[in-house]
């Protein structure tokens, strides 16, 4: 498969990834039904399953690592906070102010991952 390929894929699977959650997490705030929907919690973990396959491919098609690379190393990082941030949000937070806030935390991650995803800095914000 072609670089191009992979990427376009690795996009897509981040925009439906980062859709769903923010839907899934606007559905836990007004306290919607729609969240024990079956299809509600398979997507997710099929879009995401496709996300690191094609992460882990493109990983091995420019030759650049987390642990090795520091960019890398960064967004791997941010991602088991955005996961964690994400659980806390959607299934363990205890009360409302808390799932808001770990929403709030994993939105952040993952602007910070696409942020230095794009900018291949481990500090996008400095100048």
């Amino acid at each position: 498969m072609s670089y191009f390929l992979i990427k376009n894929i690795h996009m897509t699977a981040v925009s439906l990834s980062i859709a769903g959650f923010l839907i899934r997490g606007l559905w836990m705030l007004m306290n919607s039904p729609m969240l024990e929907r079956r299809w509600v919690r398979i997507a997710p973990h099929i879009i995401d399953t496709v996300l690191l396959l094609s992460a882990l491919t493109l990983a091995i098609k420019i030759q650049q690592y987390p642990f090795v690379h520091g960019w890398l190393t960064a967004k791997f990082v941010a991602l088991l906070a955005y996961i964690l941030f994400g659980m806390v949000a959607l299934t363990y937070g205890k009360t409302k102010t808390q799932r808001a806030i770990a929403f709030i935390g994993s939105v952040l991650a993952f602007t910070y991952i696409v942020l230095v995803a794009i900018t291949k800095n481990t500090l996008p914000f400095a100048a």
